[in-house]
């Protein structure tokens, strides 16, 4: 028999995230004891100490507390899951959707994705977060974002993906670039090249891995973690680069023109993908964004 409480658990997850049991109490406009003892009832019952209280310095999560977090975020949104089933069924899809996107593709995609659903499911709260790959698989295993929107390369076995589109790479040149005359152009042909490298995981090791699986050693000689930086470098002629976002501007930020061509070689694509933590089962609004990121990008690109 369960002798713990969906209260003390949620006080236990925001005093963690908060740092400290008075922002928890504010949180949830409750008296500070109230959430010390909910907290300790909770240890209690699991027989482990789950927070370090510092003196005048907030709280900090034990190894145990840091593993039960994103299992107790997990059950926490259940709990609010079953409480919209049981409130109305067949009921509109709402609530909070914590949502991560890979930080090149969030500009291009997710402002007309989070309008198109908000239209479909005006009661759905997206609260959006943009990163890097490492960041956006770190959020996923602790509960922070219930799905996140990435690319599919080198993600962990806990990770659950759903494809959405599968992008090839290519090549970016400034104008007027003598490569320019050739309809297609070969890894060989730019190995000698100034590359502009878009310095971020997982693009990185995509775009290098590219050269290195052709038997061919790209010269790099800028990098930059900035998608608008690499795009401006290339437009001043600096260099060439490997993307594989592509923006529907042919202008860099200051004014200078640049042109794209694909690859000849046949090389791995990057899909991009919706995932979620595998062991977690999707709530009613994770379906619905699922099945409505499936369906928007088939009628995108059709």
């Amino acid at each position: 028999m369960l002798r713990y409480t969906l209260r003390q658990m949620e006080y236990f997850v925001t005093a963690a995230e908060c740092g400290s049991v008075a922002g928890a109490a504010d949180r949830h406009n409750v008296s500070q004891p109230s959430v010390s003892v909910a907290i300790a009832k909770l240890e209690a019952q699991f027989g482990v100490q789950l927070l370090i209280r510092h003196h005048a310095q907030g709280v900090t999560l034990t190894p145990l507390g840091q593993r039960l977090l994103a299992d107790a975020r997990d059950l926490l949104r259940q709990a609010e899951d079953l409480q919209q089933h049981v409130r109305a069924a067949g009921e509109a899809v709402g609530g909070a959707l914590a949502l991560g996107c890979y930080v090149t593709i969030a500009p291009l995609f997710m402002p007309a994705i989070i309008t198109a659903f908000r239209a479909a499911y005006p009661a759905v709260d997206i609260r959006l977060h943009e990163g890097i790959q490492d960041e956006l698989v770190a959020g996923l295993a602790a509960g922070r974002f219930d799905m996140a929107l990435l690319y599919d390369i080198n993600l962990p076995a806990e990770i659950e993906t759903e494809e959405l589109r599968a992008y090839p790479p290519y090549v970016l040149l400034p104008e007027g670039h003598r490569l320019l005359r050739r309809a297609e152009i070969r890894l060989a042909d730019l190995a000698a090249e100034p590359f502009i490298l878009l310095d971020v995981p997982p693009s990185r090791d995509y775009f290098t891995g590219l050269f290195e699986e052709a038997g061919l050693t790209p010269n790099i000689v800028f990098a930059s973690p900035s998608f608008e930086m690499v795009r401006g470098l290339v437009g001043r002629k600096q260099g060439f680069s490997l993307l594989v976002t592509r923006p529907h501007g042919s202008r860099t930020y200051d004014g200078q023109r640049l042109v794209t061509r694909p690859l000849a070689d046949d090389v791995r694509t990057s899909p991009i993908c919706l995932a979620r933590l595998s062991r977690t089962r999707p709530t009613k609004l994770m379906e619905a964004f699922g099945a409505f990121c499936g369906e928007w990008f088939v009628e995108q690109f059709m």
